[in-house]
């Protein structure tokens, strides 16, 4: 199966500019293995058309080396795609509606 995931932003603080190609690099290493390990079409089916996504907020050590950081968010984004995928796939929950209706 063929995958094509465009990230077209990564905003990240507090990384000098010089280190933004191995993160990068190492972003996309670590999101293709953890998509190639084998519940891509399900994840990424549930999140077609995603349009933004925030993976949170996660320290990375001091002195880490840039290719540790880009796993770390790798990770973190893999993490939220599958909260993504997990809350699409759920059943709409029945919502009560004030004076006892539902809707």
């Amino acid at each position: 199966m063929a995958i094509d995931l465009h990230i077209e932003e990564l905003v990240l603080h507090g990384f000098a500019a010089r280190d933004r190609g191995r993160i990068a690099a190492a972003v996309e290493s670590e999101l293709a293995r953890l998509l190639s390990a084998g519940q891509a079409q399900t994840l990424l089916g549930n999140s077609a058309g995603l349009e933004n996504l925030n993976a949170g907020i996660f320290e990375v050590k001091a002195g880490a080396k840039p290719q540790q950081a880009g796993t770390q968010i790798a990770r973190a984004v893999f993490r939220s795609l599958e909260n993504h995928a997990r809350a699409a796939a759920s059943p709409s929950r029945t919502r009560s509606r004030p004076g006892g209706g539902q809707r």
